[in-house]
């Protein structure tokens, strides 16, 4: 590609000679940044599409700013610009690269962000090389999590280290929001705006832009297709689209419930290793995530069905056209999703008399936690049906305290030398 051209399309993208505007900030995304660049390490930023990748590269461009870096020293190539289209190869790496040194003239080491790179094939090559010299600070981000970390591990063995990135959780939605939380008092005087809009980040999910917008349905229906057709129909070469359709909306339909590969192919009518390679493509692009049954044998964790969980109930509400109906499994999706921000281990349990625990959060070669998701705690049937299998389940981990998180009921329970906590879910999302 011509030079003048490159410069041309980067120059729309930087802050060379322009302001550009970088939206709310998510300062805790920002801190963690600023705290792996410092280990000179190339810092891989993953996530779904939209979540807000780009704009988190440009807000810390920014903040380097303010500590007094020059704006030369900054270079952010956004490789999913339509003017590139035609021309993504190594050599286009090399090119922009070139073009940067030749045209801006930084002086000393920058800080190189390199977005949506999986485009680039073989651009590991690039960026281990550019880091073996001590160039630059390296970032990457990508929306394939397989893609990134399959490359990284053989090429980057112990030079990078990776951010994943979430839609909101529920203190940034409630923040971009203008409802703010510093300490536990806001809690309780800004409670009944607190349990308005949970309701509502229920419903339309944590994406910023479905958040800051009224045209809500209208783009997370876009968001949907856009991760079908860009992170899996175009990268895997898939042929039989409207299986795959059908796959997302299987999973995204019936979220939090528990389906094996087999019982899905039957269902569907496609062959047990298309099941399997489309379920997997779509957890690579973090549109679902397929949750384990807790198993000292990794071998019975393979075996068994899955539980599946979406990366946004926004997201899933639109594709299924249900909501009001299902929001004790979506409530269960929110709490996963949470956990996956805090970057807990994750499986569930269930033993042969068919009693369920939602949540097993291991920790090295223990178990640290469990929690049992109840919405509607009402029915006595339904509260000793949770409770007994959640106490089943302590035993078997020996633990003396468990978790229930519902709707609004808040208390705690003795049983013998166990306690069970019962906890509302928009409390245990904000402390």
């Amino acid at each position: 590609m011509d030079s003048k051209k490159i410069i041309e399309i980067l120059e729309d993208w930087n802050l060379w000679k322009k302001e550009i505007s970088t939206g709310i900030e998510r300062t805790a995304y920002l801190e963690k940044i600023d705290e792996f660049i410092k280990t000179d390490q190339v810092l891989t930023i993953i996530g779904a599409r939209q979540v807000g990748k780009s704009t988190l590269m440009l807000q810390y461009a920014k903040t380097l700013l303010k500590k007094g870096l020059s704006k030369e020293n900054i270079l952010y190539v956004n490789f999913e610009d339509p003017r590139f289209f035609g021309e993504l190869s190594l050599d286009l790496l090399q090119e922009i690269y070139e073009t940067y040194l030749e045209y801006i003239s930084p002086k000393g080491k920058s800080y190189i962000f390199l977005d949506e790179i999986q485009v680039i094939e073989g651009w590991e090559k690039f960026v281990r090389s550019l880091n073996a010299r001590k160039e630059a600070f390296i970032i990457v981000s990508g929306s394939s999590s397989k893609l990134l970390s399959s490359e990284f591990g053989t090429v980057l063995t112990g030079r990078h280290i990776t951010l994943e990135v979430y839609p909101l959780s529920f203190k940034e939605f409630l923040f971009f929001n203008k409802i703010i939380i510093k300490e536990k008092l806001d809690i309780v005087s800004k409670k009944i705006d607190i349990k308005r809009s949970l309701k509502d980040y229920i419903k339309w999910g944590g994406f910023p832009r479905v958040v800051l917008s009224e045209q809500k349905e209208e783009i997370l229906r876009r968001y949907f297709d856009d991760i079908l057709s860009r992170d899996i129909i175009e990268r895997y070469q898939i042929r039989n689209i409207d299986k795959l359709k059908e796959l997302s909306k299987f999973y995204l339909t019936n979220v939090s419930n528990i389906n094996s590969f087999n019982k899905i192919k039957n269902f569907l009518g496609l062959s047990l290793d298309t099941v399997e390679r489309f379920s997997y493509y779509l957890t690579y692009s973090y549109l679902i995530n397929l949750v384990k049954l807790f198993s000292y044998s990794l071998k019975q964790q393979e075996l068994n069905a899955r539980k599946a969980y979406c990366i946004d109930t926004g997201l899933r509400n639109v594709v299924s056209f249900r909501f009001s109906e299902d929001i004790g499994r979506l409530v269960e999706c929110i709490v996963f999703q949470e956990l996956m921000r805090k970057g807990k281990e994750i499986y569930y349990w269930k033993n042969k008399k068919h009693q369920e625990v939602d949540f097993v959060v291991k920790q090295g070669m223990n178990v640290k936690e469990l929690i049992q998701v109840c919405w509607d705690l009402e029915k006595l049937d339904v509260k000793n049906r949770e409770i007994n299998a959640l106490l089943n389940a302590m035993d078997e981990f020996k633990l003396k305290k468990g978790l229930v998180i519902t709707e609004n009921y808040e208390d705690e329970e003795h049983t013998e030398d166990k306690t069970i906590f019962f906890v509302s879910l928009w409390r245990w999302l904000l402390e």
